[in-house]
């Protein structure tokens, strides 16, 4: 994949949480939350607070989703970004 993002935009792979609940209830895909956390794969050369392998917390439903090489991605505006996590 190359892809660099435009403007202060960067490009976000949502973590992956867990389907099921503490007491091993299966939760179906079409019923989950998506995750609102993400690690960083692509920066635009206007970001500097941010560097690719970053994980970040963002608003639920910030972003426009794309599909690069079969995979989903975010982009995501810097201001849509609250922080960074760890």
């Amino acid at each position: 994949m190359n892809f660099t993002p435009l403007g202060k935009r960067v490009l976000v792979k949502r973590l992956e949480e867990a389907s099921t609940t503490a007491s091993g209830i299966i939760i179906p895909d079409n019923a989950a939350e998506k995750p609102s956390q993400g690690e960083v794969v692509a920066i635009s050369s206007e970001v500097s607070e941010l560097k690719n392998g970053n994980n970040v917390l963002f608003g639920k439903f910030a972003g426009n989703e794309v599909s690069l090489d079969g995979e989903k991605y975010l982009v995501l505006d810097v201001e849509d970004i609250f922080g960074i996590i760890g």
